[in-house]
């Protein structure tokens, strides 16, 4: 789900049903309409199409609308039926492309980057967003003609609402109303297997599943482990992972390994690098990188919560010549938090939340002159935005792969490598 109903301008047009004819897809899942001059923002569209949309958001004074398409008049040739029922209008708002052909929510993705890359960034940059097979769809009868994953099965972590009965579900788009649901169709065998939805949860907000690929399945109502150990242990790059309870790790069961190798052939590690972990969660990149710089090299990992740092610590311990910092990662890279960043370093990776890292950390990674970053982003626009900052630094783009370890959703990831100008 992205975001919540905003105030609306004038009188609501709530409701409102008008024909429109579709145009570009936009960030966010939606595509692009206009109606008397004004932008509509459609859900469960497709561009070139002829579409009824019924107005979910906007007044008579707003600058846009937001709508669903609820009648298809002319359909797109990458239509197909959903594979949800719970997808759809005034549904459960997980998923934003179940109407659209795999191969083309990958177009879709990959017009998204591009788009903000040049409207944010200044950068024009034809992309390719790459398919990641996931374990749970790996049996014949999982994968389509063409040898695709379907696009099912594969999210490990999911987290529940749960409304005033007791029962859980799903939230609707930009909404808290929550949607009871047989089943999610995206989430993992594992997850499933949990039965969260046929239970009765009263008195909780939420309850979360997760399904490590070890086989081991963690249940969570309201934060509070109720199932299986407190923490969860992953396989990935040749290491296993311990992961507290709430703790992130990627949900896509092929993440962690693509994003790793993507890492590392971008940056090209050497040893006796110094090398920096930024938003190091449980020291995935940390673990990565050490290896290859060796025990004559280092590597510095920072991260802001204390649980995951506690799990780091670990997950590294036996790799002498990687230290861990607990504290908020511009406040480290400014001085006023846990020493042990040095004033110059080779190779920086940096994981940021949603929001990006924001021009204090991109200038704070600057001025220790790496002669590379590798940037992950799970937000197009933040990636751009971060990249134009990081451009009026001396750094630019020479490498960028995007992957789709979210499919049916708008989401993508994406390795951005720069280096200096020079």
């Amino acid at each position: 789900m992205s975001g919540r109903a905003r105030t609306v301008r004038g009188e609501s047009v709530a409701g409102t049903e008008v024909v429109v004819d579709v145009g570009a897809v936009a960030h966010g899942g939606v595509c692009v309409a206009r109606h008397e001059g004004r932008a509509v923002f459609v859900r469960h569209a497709l561009p070139g199409e002829r579409v009824r949309i019924r107005v979910t958001e906007g007044g008579t004074e707003d600058r846009f609308w937001r709508a669903d398409a609820v009648a298809v008049l002319t359909p797109s040739p990458a239509r197909v039926e959903p594979p949800c029922p719970w997808s759809g209008p005034g549904k459960c708002g997980g998923c934003d492309w179940q109407h659209v052909l795999l191969p083309a929510q990958r177009s879709l993705k990959a017009a998204v980057v591009s788009e903000q890359l040049e409207r944010l960034a200044g950068l024009r940059r034809e992309v390719t967003v790459e398919a990641v097979a996931s374990r749970s769809a790996a049996s014949a009868e999982m994968r389509t003609s063409a040898g695709d994953d379907d696009g099912l099965g594969w999210r490990t972590r999911v987290t529940y609402a749960v409304d005033a009965s007791g029962r859980a579900g799903l939230r609707a788009h930009r909404s808290h109303e929550v949607v009871p649901i047989d089943h999610c169709r995206i989430a993992h065998p594992e997850v499933r297997a949990a039965h969260v939805e046929d239970g009765e949860w009263p008195g909780a907000s939420s309850v979360e599943v997760v399904a490590a690929n070890t086989g081991e399945r963690q249940l969570l109502v309201d934060g509070q482990v109720v199932e299986g150990r407190r923490y969860v242990v992953e396989e990935a790059a040749g290491r296993r992972w311990r992961v507290g309870g709430g703790g992130f790790w990627q949900v896509h069961p092929g993440a962690a390994e693509t994003l790793v190798s993507a890492v590392l052939e971008g940056v090209e590690a050497r040893p006796g690098e110094s090398a920096l972990d930024l938003y190091c969660g449980v020291g995935l990149f940390a673990g990565a990188l050490a290896p290859l710089v060796g025990p004559s090299g280092s590597v510095v990992g920072v991260e802001g919560s204390p649980q995951a740092v506690g799990d780091a610590k670990r997950n590294l311990h036996d790799v002498g010549w990687v230290r861990l910092l607990t504290g908020r990662v511009d406040r480290v890279l400014a001085g006023t938090g846990p020493a042990g960043v040095p004033d110059s370093v080779d190779v920086v990776v940096l994981d940021p939340p949603r929001e990006g890292a924001k021009a204090a950390v991109v200038r704070r990674i600057a001025e220790r002159r790496p002669r590379v970053v590798a940037y992950v982003a799970c937000d197009p626009a933040a990636l751009a935005r971060d990249l134009a900052t990081f451009a009026g630094h001396g750094y630019h783009l020479t490498g960028l792969r995007a992957f789709d370890l979210f499919p049916m959703t708008h989401h993508v990831e994406c390795v951005a490598i720069l280096h200096p100008a020079s």
